[in-house]
């Protein structure tokens, strides 16, 4: 037979598929979830107490990190230390032979000569200009930078590339192109050029006899055609590839020829059937 009365069901009885708990035990307590407070955008957890930072450019400065990270501005140790100087400071370069023999003897005979009132009016060396001209600079371009090569280590200073300021059918020449290279020395740098050219180059000149003195321009400027570049002492014999020669052309504030004459006469420059002046 059936019972009638079904037996109450088992509160302690485990469900199907839940965790098994043993019996007479209390039941295990849910495990807590620790809350997480809401953090600023742009701080990292943990780091609530950290000010938001600004936008712009003005990002990260109110604090010390930031203040030693801005643009151009470092912590006393991250400043970077300036190099010390190895060995004594250079020795200024002496003043020029020629610039102090023009100052002490030159402008004292000048203005006896010509009886200038005015010391102003004495005349004296402006530049001297150096030019270079490669017609085939076109079609050998290496050889016009061996043309900037010579010219700079002659002068000491880097040469201008001169070019082209019109076309010229017959010659295949447009504008712009590159047809050689110049030179402008001035103060220091020209009195020390001139010392050489007269003390070293000009005596090894082939042929020499003197300069020619038609080569005045009628206002005190003074052109010289050389024709070869070997006669500078800083030139290479082994390295030069082609022969080539150059206009230097002295540049005074005389105004005329005669006062032109007598200021380089008495610098120093060999004139033809004239005994050059002897500086000391």
């Amino acid at each position: 037979m059936s019972d009638d009365n079904p037996k109450p069901p088992n509160p302690e009885a485990t469900p199907q598929g839940g965790d098994a708990q043993p019996r007479g035990d209390a039941p295990a307590e849910p495990k807590a979830t620790p809350q997480v407070e809401p953090q600023p955008r742009g701080h990292p957890p943990g780091d609530a107490e950290a000010p938001a930072r600004g936008k712009g450019k003005g990002k990260g400065k109110d604090t010390p990190e930031g203040k030693a990270r801005g643009k151009g501005k470092k912590g006393p140790e991250g400043q970077p230390r300036a190099p010390e100087p190895e060995g004594p400071p250079p020795e200024p370069a002496p003043r020029p032979r020629l610039l102090d023999h023009y100052e002490q003897r030159v402008r004292q005979k000048l203005q006896q000569q010509f009886g200038f009132k005015n010391p102003h009016e004495i005349p004296r060396l402006v530049k001297i200009v150096l030019n270079v001209g490669m017609g085939d600079a076109p079609k050998n371009p290496k050889g016009l930078d061996a043309a900037v090569a010579e010219l700079a280590a002659i002068t000491g200073q880097h040469p201008v590339v001169t070019r082209a300021k019109k076309a010229i059918a017959n010659f295949n020449l447009r504008q712009g192109l590159p047809i050689g290279c110049a030179v402008t020395l001035r103060g220091a740098r020209m009195y020390e050029f001139l010392d050489r050219f007269i003390s070293v180059s000009v005596p090894r000149m082939r042929d020499f006899r003197g300069l020619p003195t038609d080569s005045f321009d009628g206002r005190g400027n003074y052109t010289l055609g050389i024709k070869e570049q070997m006669i500078f002492p800083e030139i290479d014999y082994d390295k030069v590839e082609r022969i080539h020669g150059m206009d230097i052309t002295f540049v005074t504030d005389a105004g005329r020829d005669d006062t032109a004459i007598a200021l380089l006469r008495e610098m120093g420059v060999p004139f033809r059937s004239e005994s050059p002046v002897a500086v000391s």
